[in-house]
């Protein structure tokens, strides 16, 4: 039998003077209740409740086994609603990292109202374009844009798609000229992601071609804002994913450079140690962040 069962009948019992009002409370009934009553004493190998026609009361040992079962029951109350609380109420630090485009652009918009919700929360960002151990680095949660993780103690879940595209500003189109074809790279600068998964060469796609160009840059960066940078300052054509350029596209700072033609597209994920109760804090930082995707049509945008 349940022996947490028991002891809450048996204080129960105690308590109401009455095992049936204390089957009521519990949640069984009489012929249970008596049941785990019954086993209990068997257990212990002492009588607990004496019984008679007209009157329940404790005995000696049932009285000592009252005092230490309703202390230990109290107890766990206790820590059962400092739990419940804690997971209303998260407290501690959350270590979170991504890239620093990411972090400017979808992390940092998110602290002041994250912040506000969950005050007891202390955010930790760690903007970084390299892969870390998340374990070994005592990361929380981690956005990364590969599907899997070769540590089974990691869970991914997928946050949206991004497209890679190619930008340049206005200025400098008009002084190069715009390339229609794939080929005409070669006659142009560009400026590229030294991390990407292959930085000298360029996959390309429209309907069922496909073209495969290897390219070299004027500059290389090992982050997209610093290409971004240098795109606005006309100084070439950058790649990357369309998260880090989608407002230069809209606001036309920059303009898009074979868009009819498709790169492999990112999946922006949010990684994570597996774990089979998962911190308050971290799942409503990843819920928190799961939303604002969603609210934002941010897959949309970037795939489109």
């Amino acid at each position: 039998m349940d022996r947490w069962t028991e002891v809450e009948l048996f204080v129960r019992t105690a308590e109401l003077g009455s095992l049936t009002k204390a089957a009521e409370a519990v949640g069984l009934s009489v012929s249970a209740a008596s049941r785990y009553l019954l086993s209990l004493e068997a257990r212990l190998g002492v009588r607990l409740v004496q019984r008679s026609t007209r009157r329940l009361y404790l005995t000696e040992a049932g009285g000592e086994f009252y005092k230490r079962s309703k202390s230990i029951l109290d107890d766990m109350r206790e820590a059962e609603a400092a739990v419940t609380e804690s997971m209303a109420n998260p407290t501690g630090t959350l270590r979170v990292t991504a890239s620093l485009s990411f972090c400017m652009q979808h992390i940092a918009p998110l602290l002041s109202q994250f912040t506000r919700r969950y005050p007891n929360v202390t955010v930790d960002i760690v903007a970084a374009n390299r892969y870390t151990d998340i374990i070994e680095a005592g990361i929380d949660v981690a956005i990364r844009t590969r599907e899997f993780e070769a540590d089974s103690n990691i869970t991914v879940r997928r946050l949206g798609q991004t497209r890679r595209v190619l930008a340049a500003s206005p200025a400098y189109l008009q002084r190069r000229g715009v390339p229609l074809d794939p080929d005409e790279l070669a006659r142009h600068d560009l400026l590229i992601y030294r991390y990407a998964n292959r930085p000298d060469e360029l996959r390309f796609r429209k309907d069922k071609e496909e073209r495969l160009i290897p390219i070299t840059g004027l500059v290389y960066a090992n982050d997209g804002q610093i290409l971004r940078a240098a795109a606005h300052d006309g100084l070439g054509i950058l790649i990357q994913p369309k998260y880090i350029v989608y407002d230069d596209l809209i606001a036309g700072r920059l303009m898009p450079v074979l868009d009819d033609w498709d790169l492999p597209r990112l999946t922006i994920n949010v990684a994570f140690q597996t774990r089979e109760h998962l911190p308050a804090k971290v799942r409503l930082f990843i819920d928190f962040l799961a939303e604002r995707f969603k609210a934002l049509d941010l897959e949309r945008r970037w795939t489109s």
